[in-house]
């Protein structure tokens, strides 16, 4: 008999060249940027900057307070640029915590140009030449572009999945994103929206939701939002999620704050710590999940502060701090830029990566916003680097179907942009439409990155 004789393998010169791998991990322990290098916060203290109280004074609301923080640092220029926007383009009002512009060009030398190619400046202070002059806005956005409102079964109580709810209690929050999905609601009127108002008194907005969660003991899950619940007054808050306790059918109650990150100095609060302990050790004993869930969109968010907000967090009982992110070009929609970001969250904050969504399709939003094609290509590009538990789902919250993973669509036409996704359940509002596990529901992409023959289908399409 013959035998199969072993392969020889000959090993590579000791000095050959390696192809690498696509990423390259580099850890990067936090850094709290100095803060002292802006003109305007020169003399203010570390007392003063870990004050939750003096961050909250000291927000940016316009453009003379953001120049005397930048002094003679920026052009004029920006300037024109930003009043552009919030006099005609603007869906959010500016306000924009000092905790957040200290992680703008935080290691290099603050130039206009240096500004402008900021990740966090480009949602947090968005300027006209930011945005598209073609498309804008798809012909579909729309200011309530996820039908929250439409779904409101009290006021500020959204009823869309079958076991959970969404509770907005208030509609402010201490720092307004650029890209902001509920800004129909949250937030101050701008030329370009006037916003709508919550009209009953907190007091009884909180009963109405209490009454419908003891009318629906099918609701398990509560998302406590807004706006931000930082900017609940504690006690109020505090009540509120005791109330929330006391229903046996309620088990999983989740914190909605991007102050986490914003306003880390809210949560290191002692009165809030001890509160937040005493929620968590009452959530404990009832075994009820409680979370936090956070905001976070690039690496340079990060800084020990808020490490130390969510270690808090974690230490008197919260189960869990969770980030949502959301996908947006000019941010994060870049591999290396979605894992220097996990790995920042995961193993320097203690924040667990849980969703990036796609930005919805709400008005002037479209440079921001990426096709479902590029979320997908994301998805398969940052699997394997990190933890299985730290790798975060792509998602895309589909109008009148809710969150699906990039890659459960049902059909997709690329060309011009129309992906076709299915459902399993019936929101608050479909209780007597019997065909609506059997429809399609369309999402679109931006039309700036559809082949020419779809943005031209789209143009003569414009006025249909």
């Amino acid at each position: 008999m013959t035998q199969t004789q072993p392969v020889e393998t000959i090993p590579p010169p000791r000095h050959a060249p390696t192809a690498g791998q696509p990423y390259e991990y580099h850890r990067r322990p936090l850094v709290e940027p100095d803060w002292t290098r802006f003109p305007g916060w020169r003399h203010v203290t570390r007392d003063q900057w870990e004050s939750a109280q003096w961050q909250r004074v000291n927000c940016v609301k316009n453009t003379k307070q953001l120049r005397a923080v930048f002094g003679d640092l920026i052009d004029d220029t920006f300037y024109a640029d930003l009043e552009a926007d919030q006099a005609a383009l603007a869906t959010m009002s500016m306000l924009v915590p000092p905790q957040m512009i200290n992680t703008m060009v935080p290691f290099a030398t603050l130039t206009t140009e240096a500004l402008l190619a900021d990740p966090i400046r480009r949602y947090m202070i968005p300027v006209a030449s930011d945005r598209r002059t073609d498309w804008p806005s798809h012909p579909y956005a729309s200011r309530d572009s996820l039908h929250e409102h439409d779904m409101w079964v009290a006021e500020g109580l959204t009823h869309r999945y079958p076991t959970k709810v969404l509770a907005e209690l208030l509609s402010t929050c201490p720092q307004y994103c650029g890209h902001c999905t509920r800004m129909d609601l949250v937030g101050n009127s701008t030329p370009a929206v006037d916003k709508l108002k919550l009209t009953l008194k907190p007091v009884d907005r909180y009963d109405a939701h209490i009454a419908y969660l003891k009318a629906h003991p099918g609701v398990r899950d509560v998302v406590v939002s807004g706006g931000d619940v930082a900017n609940v007054p504690w006690r109020n808050l505090e009540s509120y999620l005791m109330r929330l306790l006391e229903l046996e059918t309620v088990r999983d109650i989740r914190l909605a704050t991007k102050a986490l990150m914003g306003l880390p100095q809210h949560w290191l609060q002692p009165d809030v710590v001890e509160g937040l302990e005493r929620v968590a050790r009452t959530a404990g004993r009832r075994g009820v999940n409680l979370a936090i869930h956070t905001h976070v969109n690039h690496a340079q968010s990060l800084t020990p502060l808020v490490a130390k907000a969510a270690q808090t967090a974690l230490d008197v009982g919260v189960r869990d701090v969770r980030n949502q992110g959301v996908l947006m070009r000019g941010v994060n929609a870049t591999t290396p830029e979605l894992l220097d970001l996990c790995f920042a969250l995961q193993g320097e904050a203690g924040i667990l990566p849980y969703y990036f969504y796609m930005c919805d399709m709400i008005p002037n939003a479209e440079h921001w916003r990426v096709p479902v094609w590029h979320a997908q290509q994301l998805q398969h590009d940052i699997m394997g680097y990190l933890p299985g538990y730290a790798t975060p789902r792509i998602v895309c919250d589909v109008p009148f179907v809710g969150k699906r993973w990039v890659h459960m669509l049902t059909d997709y036409d690329r060309d011009r942009g129309i992906s076709y996704w299915t459902k399993n359940y019936r929101t608050s509002i479909e209780s007597a439409d019997l065909e609506a596990l059997n429809k399609r529901y369309a999402y679109y992409d931006p039309i700036d990155t559809l082949p020419a023959d779809g943005q031209q289908w789209w143009n003569d399409h414009r006025d249909d």
